[in-house]
């Protein structure tokens, strides 16, 4: 007869599956939670059960883990530390009471590795899926200063704002590819099955049809005919360009100067790498990161490669003396605006103030951005969907409006 135990007390991580010896002898068999197989041991010997096997018991399920949910994490964390709460509690808290379990398996994992003696930084550096170099730099600042809630405090901050202008990126991206994709689907059933239909009530009127109707009839067949390949390249193509994009260095820098050009968009998205630029460089260096280690983490952050670029050059030069504004000027990518403001930070000393009213400037410069781009796109949208489906329907039914000249 299987039994299993509970842990009493502690901290219960796992789900750990365990098979062992009763004082009879007899084999028994259960599920316990608990911290780690340590624990486990040591709860069923004290329980009598001589443990032979345990194994921990792997929980399929939950969504992936997002920057809002790290970034919904950090604000927990900072939160709790700051009211007084234990580290190693606050990691039990935040993971207990989250939704995802991959996200509280991450949260269980950390836990245990600073458990054991780790520092959270390091064990952070564990996960570089999820904690980037600037995110584990900043918790490393905090620890060697004492200061590590109010660095989490800002990491949150910083989180957060980023998490929201990447959301209103995608908000003004959202709406137009898919009302593209809706349009296409509708042209596709037109073609395939409206404009037959049509053809064969025009076989029977015995008239030369008009050169428009002609041609809508000429496209419509080579869909019904090719469909499958017209569908099965644009599928094809599209997987092909973006898994180049996502692997290929040279085709990310090339796209991503070519996304800057695009007229509206390129200015939305120009906007946004300063901002995050900007509000990336502030945290680093109000964290007491030296300018030159910070940059490490700032062209990275600002999501395009012609800035990752200009950072790199902007380092070379900071690191053999040259001030913080003269290397940005001599990249020309960064708005004089900016330029100005670091200027003023450098000789006042406050050099994360002012880039902070330059990322909270370029901020709101995103959200204006945003409104402007939705409603520009609607009109625009409606006139080519308009087009489109208004021309197809006008010379399927041209033939019908010179009906009464072949009757």
């Amino acid at each position: 007869m299987a039994t299993s135990a509970s842990a009493k007390g502690g901290v219960k991580d796992f789900v750990f599956e365990w098979e062992g010896k009763d004082r009879n002898g007899k084999i028994v068999r259960g599920e316990i939670r608990a911290g780690g197989e340590a624990m486990v041991s040591a709860t069923l010997r004290r329980q009598g059960i001589l443990v032979s096997k345990v194994k921990k018991r792997r929980v399929s399920g939950g969504k992936s883990i997002k920057q809002k949910d790290i970034a919904v994490f950090t604000r927990q964390l900072a939160t709790m530390m700051r009211a007084g709460v234990p580290l190693l509690q606050a990691f039990d808290i935040v993971g207990r009471g989250s939704t995802n379990p991959r996200l509280t398996r991450l949260l269980n994992e950390i836990r245990q590795d600073v458990e054991t003696g780790t520092s959270l930084s390091s064990a952070f550096r564990k996960h570089p899926m999820y904690f980037d170099a600037l995110y584990c730099n900043l918790v490393e600042a905090g620890e060697s200063g004492g200061i590590l809630e109010a660095l989490l405090d800002r990491l949150a901050i910083y989180q957060e704002k980023t998490v929201a202008l990447k959301n209103k990126i995608k908000s003004a991206l959202t709406y137009p590819i898919a009302v593209m994709i809706v349009a296409i689907v509708v042209l596709a059933v037109i073609m395939i099955f409206v404009v037959p239909s049509f053809k064969d009530v025009f076989t029977s009127f015995g008239a030369d049809l008009p050169a428009p109707t002609l041609m809508v009839i000429a496209m419509s067949e080579f869909f019904v005919a090719y469909w499958w390949a017209l569908f099965g390249g644009l599928g094809g193509g599209l997987y092909f360009f973006f898994q180049s994009w996502k692997r290929s260095e040279k085709m990310q820098k090339a796209m991503d100067r070519l996304l800057l050009k695009i007229p509206v968009f390129g200015d939305l998205l120009y906007k946004s790498a300063i901002a995050r630029w900007t509000r990336t460089l502030a945290t680093m260096f109000a964290a007491g990161v030296p300018l030159v280690e910070a940059l490490d983490s700032v062209g990275g952050a600002s999501g395009n490669a012609v800035f990752s670029e200009a950072t790199e050059k902007i380092q070379r030069d900071v690191s053999t003396g040259a001030s913080l504004t003269t290397s940005m000027q001599s990249t020309g990518i960064f708005p004089t605006m900016v330029i100005q403001m670091a200027s003023i930070g450098e000789e006042s000393g406050s050099l994360d103030h002012m880039l902070s009213k330059a990322a909270e400037f370029y901020e709101d410069e995103v959200d204006e951005a945003v409104k402007a781009l939705s409603s520009l796109m609607e009109p625009f949208i409606i006139v080519i969907l308009g087009t489109l489906i208004g021309g197809i329907v006008v010379a399927m039914y041209l033939p019908i409006f010179k009906l009464g000249q072949v009757v």
